[in-house]
């Protein structure tokens, strides 16, 4: 992770509220040491339930990982200047992260042989898209089911429950693109 401090930014976001980390854990459907464990940077949580404890707080992702400080419109990035928004396990680095009234997110997603959105189905208002750069990932999008590879592409209306798996043995790359630029908009996580 390019040294965003998880830990430390939910719990000034929590404490901002006045929730208590049992409140905050109850709120989210996960348990206090859950939150605890998070707040001290002793786990890196998953992209599914980092996203449950932001929809409690309510924060969008994006708010999340652009902190206090808006940057000026920058329009070029080098690779080290995007913003590692992942799970410690698959990497999403964001494009822009800081820049203010972004109206989309584009997403660098890195997915080693294994790596996995989550059981918890991801579901967020508005439209996403992407394109196989290399490897192979499984998508499941409301119950239905395809591994694309390098060049195939997907787009769907986000709100639908939706999964990333790589079943594969190699690394798969994704560029992708969603709009409006937050996961918190959806609401409740759906299980299937």
């Amino acid at each position: 992770m390019s040294g965003f401090d998880v830990g430390t930014r939910l719990k000034q976001l929590r404490q901002r509220r006045d929730l208590s980390q049992r409140e905050l854990a109850k709120r989210a459907g996960v348990t206090n040491s859950t939150i605890s464990l998070i707040e001290q940077n002793s786990v890196s949580p998953s992209v599914s339930s980092l996203k449950k404890i932001l929809d409690a707080l309510p924060v969008s992702i994006s708010e999340f990982f652009a902190g206090e400080e808006l940057a000026s419109e920058q329009v070029f990035y080098r690779a080290e200047e995007l913003t590692e928004i992942g799970d410690g396990t698959l990497s999403w680095r964001l494009v822009g992260a800081r820049r203010p009234n972004r109206s989309m997110s584009i997403l660098h997603e890195y997915y080693p042989p294994g790596a996995d959105t989550g059981e918890d189905m991801l579901e967020h208002a508005g439209e996403e898209g992407g394109i196989v750069v290399s490897g192979s990932i499984e998508i499941s999008v409301n119950g239905e089911t395809r591994v694309l590879t390098r060049g195939d592409a997907y787009y769907f209306d986000s709100r639908l429950p939706h999964r990333f798996r790589n079943i594969g043995d190699t690394d798969c790359v994704i560029v992708s693109a969603n709009t409006p630029p937050s996961f918190a908009e959806g609401g409740g996580t759906q299980h299937h």
